[in-house]
Order: C-alpha cells, then structure tokens, then sequence
C-alpha cells in the first residue's frame, strides 16, 4: 500500500511540475529544482558545497525561507551594517576556484572570469560610482566562479526545437531539476567593507540553461554567461535595496 500511494504521488507531482514547465518555459536561466523524489519528500536541490573562496565565512549562509524573496541558493546579511554610509564600490577581479580535476580548460576559466568581471562592473556602472582604490565609504565586491558546465550546441537547438525531442527534455527536467545539453554556472560573491574587511554579505548560487526557445542556439558557455548577467543584475538590485548611496550616471569615477 505505502509503495502504491508513494507512486500515485510521484506521478501527480510529476504532472503538476510538468505543467507548470509548459506554462513557464521563457527565462533564459533558471536555479535547479526538486527532482520528483524531492517533491514527494519535500527535500530542496543540494546547495552549492564550499570553497576556499568564502572560508569560514561559509557557514553563515542559509537558504531563503518562503516568501523572503531571496533569490541565491544561499545567502547571508549583516543586519547590524549601515548600507547608507556606503557611496561608492570598487569590484575585484573575478577569480575561479574549483578542483584539480575540473573539466573547464585554463584558458576557458580566464575566458568566464573576464567576462564576469566586465559584466560585474558594466551593472555597477548604471546604479553606482565605480572606483578601483579601498577608501571611506567604499564597498568591495569579490565575486568567484565555482564551477561551469558547457551547453552541447546541436544537440541543444535539437531538444528545443524538435517537439517530441523537447517534450522528452521537459520530462528529463521533472524527474531530475535540470534540463539536457544545457549549460550551468555555480558561483559566490561576499561583500565587503574595503578598509577593515568587514563581511558585510555573501551568497551561493547555481543556475542552469533552461529549455526557452530564445535558447536554442546559444553557445557553448552561453548559459553560462547568462547566469553571470542574472547574478549581476541581481547583485546590483540588492545593494540598492540595502541601501547603499548610488546615482543614475553611467560615468566611473576613477
């Protein structure tokens, strides 16, 4: 009896995900949801694991609760930190921290990083005054990538474009969070005070390609980069609802 309601609720969590996928189906990136196991038990996809990026810093994380809005896997704020004292923000390079054994090329690593830096500050740019030296009132961005997987092109625009090829991607989504041949990012970010290095906030996240047909011919680390623009807007979004002093210019200051 157990075994047989436990199916019947596998199948109608399955339904009701897959119908939620058709409905949806337009963001050009998305963070990895319940497998249908998960649904059934009420697990969460397994956030992303530490790094020597954040440290100790780490276990300060949490998960959001329900309707917190917060949208990073993981996520930490300094509640006793004044944001309005804060005017201008300088961004570190972005660096990327993963095993020995990671299957992203030197050279690709150095390729993601750069793009994510320029991403970073071309965001910052449009909200706040971007300078590069630590000084009073200045925020310090550190931003890293933790992990990236390739998207397999062809095979890609064949899944979303082939209506059988991507109803068998939509179920391949509901009964694992993630869809075929797309691409991922997994990255964290703290931010800091740039003279005492106070941790002011830090997150964790994952996001992968999604099954969107404005993504069908995306390139090899084209999901990927577009995680980096979600993070940036994202990032950039938060620190003007903290509070930090920022101004509609487009203009660095130096």
């Amino acid at each position: 009896m157990r075994t047989y309601i436990r199916s019947r609720l596998l199948t109608g969590s399955l339904l009701a995900l897959l119908s939620g996928v058709l409905l949806i189906g337009c963001s050009e990136t998305g963070a990895p949801q319940p497998n249908i196991i998960q649904r059934v038990e009420g697990d969460k996809p397994t956030a992303p694991p530490p790094t020597g990026f954040l440290g100790s810093d780490y276990s300060l994380l949490k998960p959001g609760a329900p309707g917190s809005g917060q949208e990073a896997m993981l996520a930490y704020t300094n509640m006793n930190a004044n944001f309005t004292s804060y005017n201008k923000i300088m961004i570190a390079p972005v660096t990327f921290w993963a095993d020995d054994d990671s299957k992203v090329s030197a050279a690709d690593q150095q390729t993601l990083c750069n793009y994510a830096y320029n991403n970073l500050v071309q965001t910052f740019e449009k909200n706040f005054v971007v300078v590069k030296e630590p000084g009073p009132g200045v925020l310090k961005l550190s931003a890293a990538l933790t992990d990236a997987t390739a998207a397999t092109p062809g095979l890609r625009t064949i899944s979303v474009i082939v209506p059988q090829a991507h109803v068998l991607n939509v179920i391949k989504y509901g009964l694992t969070g993630t869809y075929a041949f797309v691409g991922s990012a997994t990255g964290e970010a703290k931010l800091t005070d740039s003279v005492t290095g106070q941790l002011l906030a830090a997150w964790a996240d994952q996001r992968f390609g999604t099954a969107a047909v404005k993504n069908a011919t995306v390139f090899q680390w084209g999901d990927a980069e577009n995680a980096m623009n979600y993070w940036s807007n994202g990032l950039d979004q938060r620190l003007v609802t903290l509070g930090v002093q920022h101004e509609n210019a487009s203009a660095s200051a130096n």
